[in-house]
């Protein structure tokens, strides 16, 4: 199965037209596709135990998984950020191997998936990859999809100043994603 997971509140938003990009882009997949939008699925801080155990088991049965979600105060949205909070828990998502008394390693327990993340920023590219470091993809590859899918198994796109670049712009944007898609289709 394809999932895909979309977290953004305003269905008219670029972030649903990546998402729905990518599902009309799966339709030469011989898998299925799900799309999961955690604004319109009663996804709710806290968690219900049922909707952790309904997710968790989109995310087992997955062979691909697409994130989709725009980039708020340097994070994902709320909704996707305690997603990976509470549905990548050890046990189901990771788990840790002792190396002494005090230290250990995650060991990630869902490599077999493929996954790629589509970002997309008010913000223009340079200050976000200089002065900022980069530090969403860098704190999102490295402190969440490392323990859960491992290291360099994932792929990331981030689009720049979405809110302020042309209709043309989008439209190259959507483009990219077809391609992104097409080339996961291959692997």
């Amino acid at each position: 199965m394809n999932l895909i997971i979309v977290s953004h509140p305003n269905e008219g938003s670029f972030n649903h037209a990546i998402a729905k990009t990518i599902q009309k882009s799966l339709t030469n997949s011989i898998h299925s596709t799900y799309v999961l939008d955690l604004y319109r699925d009663g996804f709710t801080i806290p968690a219900q135990e049922e909707k952790i155990q309904e997710y968790q088991a989109l995310i087992k049965s997955a062979t691909r998984i697409y994130f989709v979600s725009p980039v708020w105060w340097f994070r994902c949205t709320p909704l996707l950020e305690h997603f990976f909070d509470t549905v990548f828990t050890p046990g189901f998502a990771y788990k840790f191997i002792p190396i002494t008394k005090i230290y250990g390693y995650p060991k990630p327990l869902l490599k077999d998936k493929q996954v790629r993340t589509y970002l997309t920023h008010g913000a223009p590219r340079l200050p976000v990859l200089t002065l900022y470091v980069n530090s969403v993809k860098l704190r999102l590859v490295m402190g969440v999809y490392s323990f859960v899918f491992g290291w360099f198994r994932t792929r990331t796109r981030q689009f720049w100043s979405v809110p302020f670049v042309s209709d043309l712009t989008r439209q190259k944007y959507l483009k990219r994603v077809e391609k992104d898609i097409h080339n996961d289709l291959k692997r």
